[in-house]
């Protein structure tokens, strides 16, 4: 099966074969930390193994539990903030069509404070049948806490509280905390977060794995493909190990005073991709008053509002683009006989071809510009290749987060809103 290349032609002319040889000693020592555990953060290097060393009796109970919600309810809420809803939320965006109607939709709550927002959710399940998954490592971050404490609520007034003990699943610690508290005192089934794998790195454990699941998605492909990624990153050396390539490209482009790094997209559906992306290397990355600034775009979509500072603007700028080979559908674009819209000219290629062309055109137009572009080609997008990319991704932040002499695994500056919050709402102790 094919997996997942790197094409970095559009950084030619700014990034020369001797720095990126340079580049990829470095990269190289940084993943041996990696590997061995002698870096920063080494608490929480748990997801590195994990494709190969995940629970399977916690992965048969995630699948059963899928089925079980299928059976019983149009709709999922799945309640959490960060890493505890973003890669459920990107994957499933990304694989589902958006026109389709799965079996059971997949909702997402706790991840803001909006009043507007949670009211109309309550307003909208009153006469749908519904489950709820809470994720929370303690169960008192604040904005999952609250949707969790109304939505609980909402459920126990419609279907009573033995049923709804039903329609509760729990992931959260294994051994502590509130939300782990009264899983025990009331008996919903639950799921661990694994105290050695941080909210950003969690996309591959229950957290992510049974939101995916119930919107009917295949897990185990998932799994399959992060295991192929972990092996490759592993085995393959030199510039055929890309975590190492990545992570030395886009570090020889932030020395070159490139800051802001732009994943872009050109299928709508990837957009939430983007987001986790974010996540993962905003957070992995910004501390100590370093860091690649992650930003993200869809094209051509985005061609039509940001495009001409990507061209013209401040160069500071640099380009990750995810190309899929292979779409999941396509239209042949129709020859008609009166060409008002001038489009006969490209007549009877596909609305891909069209897009691949628009993809090569950008990055050349970009480069000239001083935007260099680094292309990850993805042979074709479903749950395996999926599952690759993410464990790329996962793999590539650590060995970059390490090139920068930075803890990729903490995250102290979030803390910091949340103090001044809590004492400006009077909780106790602040």
């Amino acid at each position: 099966m094919k997996e997942i290349s790197l094409d970095y032609r559009y950084t030619q002319g700014i990034i020369g074969d001797e720095e990126i040889e340079q580049m990829m000693v470095y990269a190289e020592m940084a993943e041996t930390i990696l590997e061995e555990g002698d870096g920063a953060g080494n608490d929480f290097l748990g997801w590195k193994n994990l494709p190969a060393s995940y629970d399977r009796e916690e992965f048969e109970r995630i699948k059963k539990a899928a089925q079980k919600i299928q059976s019983n309810s149009d709709y999922l809420v799945t309640i959490g903030i960060g890493g505890s809803y973003l890669g459920a939320k990107a994957v499933i965006e990304a694989l589902q069509n958006p026109y389709g109607e799965p079996k059971t939709k997949v909702l997402f709550s706790g991840n803001s404070i909006s009043g507007t927002d949670l009211a109309q959710l309550v307003e909208f399940l009153k006469d749908k049948q519904w489950s709820i998954n809470v994720i929370s490592k303690s169960g008192t971050t604040t904005e999952p806490a609250i949707s969790f404490r109304i939505l609980k609520n909402e459920l126990e007034s419609k279907y009573g509280k033995e049923e709804a003990r039903e329609r509760i699943y729990v992931t959260t610690d294994a051994r502590r905390g509130a939300l782990k508290t009264l899983c025990d005192k009331e008996g919903y089934e639950s799921f661990v977060i694994a105290d050695n794998i941080g909210g950003r790195y969690s996309v591959l454990t229950a957290v992510g794995l049974l939101p995916i699941a119930v919107a009917g998605f295949d897990i185990d492909k998932l799994m399959e493909g992060a295991g192929s990624s972990m092996r490759d990153m592993r085995e393959k050396q030199g510039k055929n190990n890309l975590c190492r390539l990545y992570a030395a490209l886009r570090n020889i482009l932030y020395n070159k005073g490139k800051h802001i790094e732009i994943l872009v997209s050109y299928e709508p559906r990837l957009a939430y991709l983007s987001e986790w992306y974010k996540q993962l290397f905003g957070e992995s990355e910004g501390k100590d008053g370093k860091g690649i600034f992650p930003a993200s775009a869809v094209f051509s979509t985005d061609l039509h509002s940001m495009g001409q500072y990507i061209q013209d603007g401040k160069r500071v700028l640099f380009e990750t683009v995810l190309r899929i080979n292979e779409p999941s559908a396509d239209i042949v674009l129709p020859e008609v006989e009166e060409d008002l819209d001038g489009l006969n000219y490209i007549a009877g290629k596909t609305v891909d071809e069209v897009n691949r062309i628009a993809l090569e055109a950008t990055a050349t137009a970009h480069l000239s510009g001083g935007v260099p572009n680094i292309i990850i080609d993805v042979p074709k997008w479903d749950e395996y290749h999926l599952g690759y990319l993410l464990y790329f991704f996962e793999r590539s932040c650590a060995i970059s987060g390490y090139l920068l002499a930075v803890n990729p695994f903490d995250q102290p500056g979030v803390e910091e809103y949340k103090k001044t919050m809590f004492r400006m709402l009077g909780k106790p102790g602040y």
